[in-house]
């Protein structure tokens, strides 16, 4: 029968015969960590400074970009006040507008109303004229008569004439 040998538990110890292996292993570790410290202090650039100057550098743009977003925020509420402002001035003078309107459509049916009535008023004045003249006897008028009826037909015919230019 072949005979195994005894395996150490521990693997520390299988490592354990090779000393030199470890020892260039740290060797290299540590020289790679002196180099990158002297390399960070000859450049005088640390990763994490640059990336603390950048976050602040996008810290203070955000605020300014905030302070003139609030200033515009503030100069369109300002105008938005004024719109409404001359708005409600332009509503308040279209209101005085449309109460001057009705009053003056008032006035104007009224006047229409009383040309009306005075029209027809004069009309009837004619038809009662014009019946009366009717109506007089064809006998002969005193001379006087004749003279007052010779200047209202003179007058009649004036007026219809101006009545004609006016229309």
């Amino acid at each position: 029968m072949i005979e195994l040998a005894p395996r150490s538990a521990s693997p520390i110890a299988r490592f354990g015969g090779q000393p030199i292996a470890i020892a260039a292993a740290a060797f290299v570790i540590v020289v790679l960590g002196v180099t990158i410290a002297l390399w960070r202090a000859y450049t005088g650039s640390a990763p994490e400074t640059d990336r603390a100057v950048a976050a602040r550098q996008l810290q203070a743009r955000a605020a300014q970009a905030s302070e003139q977003l609030v200033e515009k925020t503030k100069g369109l509420e300002a105008t938005q006040q004024e719109s409404i402002d001359q708005l409600q001035m332009v509503q308040d003078q279209l209101l005085t507008v449309r109460r001057l309107l009705a009053a003056q459509q008032a006035d104007t049916k009224k006047l229409s109303e009383q040309v009306g009535t005075l029209t027809e008023a004069v009309d009837g004045l004619r038809q009662s004229f014009a019946s009366a003249q009717a109506s007089e006897p064809a006998a002969s008028p005193s001379p006087r008569k004749r003279t007052v009826k010779a200047s209202s037909r003179a007058s009649r015919s004036a007026n219809r004439s101006r009545a004609k230019a006016r229309s």
